[in-house]
């Protein structure tokens, strides 16, 4: 079937669901598909915060100056000073929908500290912070009549005489493939955690929204840089948020020593994330762990302040490990976390796509640079969010509607059906996403150099070919989530790809970028941006494009 909309919202998390709500205010007929249901979706499991600068002696550009810093000046300040100094109104606007924020003694909105900030600007609800905002935003997306397309997978964008006008996408219900038209798609698909193993991300983070894009024509920015959170539960990957640490929480080495104060003796346990990363594994490979990690101490914050701030981390530690933190520390080791790159955005959302724009995760504005802070992610997902559905529903306003799109329609159902007729031949998803995921992991992530980058650069190679003859199992169509697997597979063999090339280009140390063959950051040749577009049958296309730099001059970062 097909189906007509002025904007199509690809994703139901923070980023999606805010510009759906801002672009059906404007005016727009919106739908938003997502592969989960809205409440599902990864934003769910941001536990900290949000950043905002609301407090008194608190100012925006304190908040900006941090959050450069922080990105090791890769960041691009102009749209990092408008993400600052539009945090306040949007986290108060939130407020007003119902979100119950945390407030102190005398009834005012209370805040916690993060890692790299100057001064405590995390607003927060216990450890469910993203769960707060999403289930908020979900009501108001229903109460503004946005329609959700549930549980529907995109397979591809639908690009007309070189603009975005449209997606395929798959109802998991039905098994049937249908069209979505649109004058705009606003792409928030999220992260591609499961590029990794471990990670701290859900199952479905698996880069779909990047390589839609790329596949399209739009540009990838920044993809070397790939954040690992320093505290993931040991055995399951399971975020332990940096609320911990913003509460007070200390991390140990086997002798119960605060081994950070080697590495950043003013911030400690509250440096920036690659920063702490890196202490953390030095060390671990210097044998000062206990089986491969480190020790997260909240013992001295007491039961009362662990069971009112932090109350779904210490439940998940009793579930997962039969550890209860008030009484002992909990191993935890450094996991990929989240991407700063993704597909290259101005301020408004607007991609190198005529038609597409993009917000959250997969967007690359770029406001994190090499390195993003802790509660910077929900503060990206609701400002580029709103922006980029404003943005969209004045520009759909001065756009024809189309009448094509039936021709992929037509070879995306012969693809789907070409792939479920693949026989048996000893190929799983299964087993080539968790090799790629672990040589993700042991070649392209805290530590890389030219070695194992060109391994990596090989293996995925390898990994292709083995993809084409990966076998779906199950051969019906309704809720067939290995033929879904399959496909998200092949997005995540793109997104390596994009990953370990520009990380191989990028010979310098910046941020999330430790090259041990380059361990200087080099801001003479390296204050600039990667870009990659994809090339049908060869190599991406790379060009690079300068860091707007407007006020902070690049500094030697410490802590």
């Amino acid at each position: 079937m097909i189906f007509d909309h002025d904007v199509v919202v690809v994703g139901a998390g923070l980023a999606g669901m805010r510009a759906a709500l801002e672009a059906a205010r404007s005016g727009a007929d919106v739908a938003v598909v997502s592969k989960v249901h809205p409440v599902r979706s990864h934003s769910n499991a941001a536990q900290g915060g949000i950043n905002a600068a609301i407090g008194e002696g608190d100012s925006w550009e304190s908040h900006a100056f941090d959050t450069v810093k922080g990105a090791d000046y890769l960041a691009d300040q102009d749209a990092v000073e408008v993400m600052c100094e539009e945090a306040p109104t949007d986290v108060i606007e939130f407020e007003h929908m119902g979100v119950i924020f945390y407030r102190d003694a005398e009834g005012k909105l209370g805040t916690r500290a993060f890692g790299g900030a100057s001064q405590a600007r995390t607003y927060f609800v216990g450890d469910i912070t993203g769960q707060a905002l999403l289930m908020t935003l979900y009501d108001q997306i229903l109460k503004a009549g946005v329609k959700v397309y549930e549980e529907w997978f995109g397979t591809a964008l639908f690009v007309e005489d070189g603009a975005c006008r449209g997606m395929v996408a798959l109802d998991s219900l039905t098994g049937e493939l249908h069209l979505l038209r649109a004058k705009a798609v606003i792409d928030a698909a999220g992260g591609c955690g499961r590029l990794y193993e471990p990670s701290t991300n859900a199952l479905i983070c698996t880069g779909d929204g990047y390589a839609l894009a790329y596949r399209a024509g739009a540009a990838l920015m920044d993809m070397e840089m790939v954040q690992y959170h320093p505290t993931t539960l040991a055995g399951s990957g399971f975020l332990m948020t940096e609320a911990a640490r913003g509460e007070g929480a200390f991390l140990l080495d086997k002798n119960g020593g605060r081994f950070m104060k080697k590495y950043a003796p003013n911030k400690m346990e509250l440096a920036s994330r690659d920063v702490v990363s890196r202490a953390e594994a030095t060390e671990i490979a210097q044998g000062n762990g206990i089986d491969g990690n480190v020790l997260l101490d909240l013992r001295h914050l007491g039961r009362d302040v662990i069971l009112k701030k932090l109350p779904q981390i210490h439940e998940v530690a009793l579930d997962y490990i039969g550890i209860d933190m008030v009484e002992k520390p909990v191993p935890v080791r450094p996991g990929m976390h989240y991407m700063m790159g993704g597909v290259k955005t101005d301020v408004n959302g607007v991609t190198t796509l005529p038609g597409l724009y993009a917000a959250g995760e997969v967007a690359c504005v770029s406001v994190h640079g090499g390195n993003r802070l802790g509660a910077n992610s929900l503060l990206d997902t609701i400002v580029f969010g709103r922006r980029s559905g404003k943005h969209a529903a004045q520009y759909v306003k001065n756009v024809t509607p189309t009448t094509g799109g039936e021709s992929l329609l037509r070879a995306e159902q012969e693809r789907l059906r070409a792939l479920l007729a693949r026989p048996y031949k000893g190929e799983t998803h299964a087993r080539v996403r968790l090799d790629l995921a672990t040589m993700m992991d042991r070649n392209v992530g805290i530590y890389r150099d030219e070695a194992g980058l060109q391994s990596a650069l090989r293996g995925i190679g390898e990994l292709r070919a083995r993809y084409e003859s990966v076998w779906v199992g199950d051969k019906s169509r309704v809720f067939n989530q290995a033929l879904q697997f399959v496909l998200e597979l092949g997005y995540l063999l793109d997104i390596g790809e994009a990953v370990v090339r520009s990380a191989l280009l990028r010979t310098e140390s910046r941020g999330a970028q430790s090259r041990t063959d380059y361990p200087e950051r080099n801001d003479t040749e390296w204050l600039k941006h990667i870009l990659l577009t994809y090339t049908p049958g060869s190599e991406p296309a790379v060009s690079y494009v300068p860091v707007t730099i407007t006020r902070w001059k690049p500094e030697v970062r410490t802590y």
